[in-house]
């Protein structure tokens, strides 16, 4: 899994506002506030651990406002060294991760659904790697590897450069004031995102 895949960006598009219903819960498309960055939303294709799309091939990538300056600020330290932020995922409502818990009954690996909203749920957390020169960089594992692997220090079976890659997005990332689930090297918390919340009715379009 460690090859690199081209990604693409289409920079300089004018970025639509987001719904009543994402304004109301102080959302931002992520392309608003990091114009660069890579938007490639695995749940709007089939190409993710359940093999079938579950968000609309519209789908945005929006996160509660509070990442806003953490993100401005990871993406600019990666971009002095010529890298880009690539997102995988954003904002999840809580019905695709009740799929997702259906078809991985593993808290180990997909968090559990419960009566409130936290991290994706509601906005605070992102799953994200970086590419360079158009195409991402190695890190060891794709998206949503349910191995040891994925952990984000775990070093058997992880190259020496991929080790380095991980780290110097934990530290763009910290950088921003946005933290790393051990678990997954690619998911990362915004400020608040372990606080339990209503459930959210947002569209992810």
């Amino acid at each position: 899994m460690g090859a690199a895949a081209p990604v693409s960006a289409v920079p300089g598009t004018d970025v639509p506002p987001v719904s009543p219903q994402a304004a109301a819960a102080r959302f931002v498309d992520v392309r608003a506030v990091v114009p660069d960055a890579v938007i490639d939303l695995r749940y709007a294709t089939p190409h993710n651990f359940v093999g079938a799309p579950l968000y609309p091939a519209d789908a945005r990538c929006l996160v509660h406002e509070s990442m806003a300056p953490g993100l401005v600020k990871a993406a600019e330290t990666l971009r002095s060294q010529g890298d880009v932020l690539v997102f995988w995922d954003c904002y999840r409502p809580h019905d695709v991760q009740v799929r997702m818990f259906e078809a991985v009954p593993n808290p180990a690996w997909v968090a559990k659904p419960g009566p409130y909203a936290r991290s994706h749920e509601a906005g605070r957390s992102v799953d994200v790697t970086i590419a360079e020169r158009g195409q991402l960089v190695d890190m060891a594992t794709d998206f949503d590897d349910f191995s040891a692997r994925a952990q984000a220090y775990a070093t058997d079976g992880v190259s020496a450069a991929a080790q380095t890659n991980r780290a110097r997005l934990r530290a763009a990332m910290a950088g921003g004031g946005l933290a790393v689930y051990s678990g997954e090297w690619w998911h990362f918390d915004g400020p608040g995102a372990g606080v339990q919340r209503p459930i959210l009715d947002v569209p992810v379009n």
